[in-house]
């Protein structure tokens, strides 16, 4: 007999909380840090009601330093503790990246085991909110090259409290990625209390044996809208939301694209080395004889994002996925 599971609609920025509580509360050596993630809740209110509950002890405001925030975390990690340290915005993380590649990603690698890095770095990124300059980066390229370190991206509220659950749980460091897009944009049933969803795996959202779509994060929408209308123009698309980005789920990849034998990559990261170029090595790796078109991306532009209005000309639209889908279905 199956026992029934409460559920509570949340947002993705309010799973990311609940996400965060349970595993405080069930393991008194997970901590938060960042600024202003304690009186003030964080700067989307992700941390919002937690050092009320947790004390200061445990949810900890810093000073304004990330470079400090990422090296007193792994500090901490290899030290017992299971640090949740937050950015307040990707495009932040910049004076921290020394910390995460020489130290974050390599003390497992450099200890032969001896010590590994339990820590989480959670992130908001992406455009579309009229935030200003750096804010809205989404660089998330510049780590899916550096071994040791995971890197996920969730597109709802119940991966994202599940995703996150599985990060503190990990026992190497992880980037954990929050479209800024999606956090208040809609509301799902999410379970009460403790769930995983694994790390390392894609989740197919649509079946169809025309043409395979991969995304992920804020991409996510664009690209069910597209498929929506691919499909009234007599196309199935397989929609593969990535939601880790590294390590890459590399069977699912090649198992929809030997289907299908075409795929469109959407991001909206800068096309010019950007992490379509990665999906596309790789196709051609496990699936090249299998493809019967090119592989289109739909990706931002190589500027930097930007300001206010002309992100929506910036941002991969429904649209520009359809024509993507439309050229290579021609094949």
């Amino acid at each position: 007999m199956t026992t029934a599971v409460d559920t509570k609609k949340l947002t993705m920025v309010q799973a990311v909380t609940d996400g965060m509580r349970v595993m405080m509360k069930e393991q008194e050596n997970v901590i938060v840090l960042g600024e202003d993630v304690g009186q003030n809740g964080g700067v989307f209110r992700a941390t919002d009601g937690l050092v009320a509950e947790f004390g200061d002890h445990r949810v900890i405001d810093t000073p304004l330093a990330e470079s400090g925030i990422i090296g007193t975390s792994i500090g901490l990690a290899m030290n017992g503790f299971k640090p949740i340290a937050e950015m307040q915005f990707l495009g932040f993380i910049y004076p921290a990246f020394n910390q995460i590649m020489t130290h974050a990603s390599r003390i497992r690698a450099r200890t032969l085991g001896a010590f590994t890095v339990p820590m989480v770095i959670r992130a908001p990124f992406g455009a579309g909110v009229r935030a200003p300059e750096i804010h809205s980066d989404s660089v998330e390229a510049l780590f899916t090259g550096m071994p040791g370190m995971k890197v996920v991206v969730p597109s709802n509220p119940y991966d994202a409290k599940g995703m996150l659950i599985s990060a503190i749980e990990d026992p190497d460091p992880v980037l954990f990625l929050e479209p800024m897009r999606c956090y208040r944009s809609t509301k799902m049933d999410v379970p009460d209390g403790k769930y995983n969803v694994p790390l390392g795996k894609a989740a197919r959202l649509q079946e169809g044996d025309d043409v395979t779509i991969f995304a992920y994060g804020a991409m996510i929408d664009v690209v069910t809208k597209a498929a929506k209308t691919a499909e009234e123009k007599g196309i199935k698309c397989d929609v593969i939301d990535l939601r880790t980005l590294y390590p890459l789920d590399k069977e699912m990849i090649a198992e929809s694209v030997q289907k299908t034998g075409r795929a469109v990559i959407v991001h909206e990261a800068p096309g010019t080395g950007g992490l379509g170029e990665t999906i596309m090595s790789l196709i051609n790796d496990t699936s090249f004889l299998y493809m019967k078109a090119p592989v289109e991306r739909v990706t931002g532009f190589d500027t930097p994002v930007p300001m206010f209005a002309l992100e929506d000309h910036y941002l991969p639209s429904a649209e520009r996925v359809v024509q993507a889908i439309e050229k290579v279905t021609q094949f």
